[in-house]
């Protein structure tokens, strides 16, 4: 029925459709994950890790490129295998995360309440982080 991939139980049998769905889903948030990498407010790990599993069910090739990308790959690897993130990967996250939002929330944002939406997801965001394991 399914075959293990790297930790992944692929379904093959899906039909076509939804391999296609699940195929344009996981290349969707995979874009988003890319641009969470340049923009504090998008989320980068759970887009990434929301295409690793529509490729996982979708696309071989896709999965295993983006396990293996030389820019993610690693820390997708290392955060699904729950090594964590390394320390300094973190502080710089935490560091550019809060700059660009209070810059955001100061200088771009009138609306009140979007400046309180904009540090709800710093806080978010560097909570996740201080609660991921501290890769060595």
């Amino acid at each position: 029925m399914g075959r293990n991939i790297n930790g992944c139980k692929a379904v093959f049998k899906l039909t076509r459709l939804k391999r296609l769905l699940l195929f344009t889903l996981g290349s969707i948030s995979l874009l988003f994950g890319i641009l969470g990498m340049f923009l504090p407010i998008i989320p980068t790990t759970p887009f990434l890790l929301l295409s690793v599993a529509c490729y996982c069910r979708s696309s071989e090739r896709m999965y295993q490129w983006v396990l293996n990308n030389r820019l993610f790959g690693q820390y997708i690897s290392n955060y699904l295998a729950g090594r964590g993130i390394p320390l300094k990967t973190k502080i710089f996250t935490v560091l550019i995360l809060w700059s660009l939002i209070c810059y955001s929330a100061i200088f771009l944002i009138d609306v009140f309440f979007v400046q309180i939406i904009l540090i709800g997801i710093a806080i978010a965001v560097t909570l996740h982080l201080i609660k991921q394991p501290t890769l060595k």
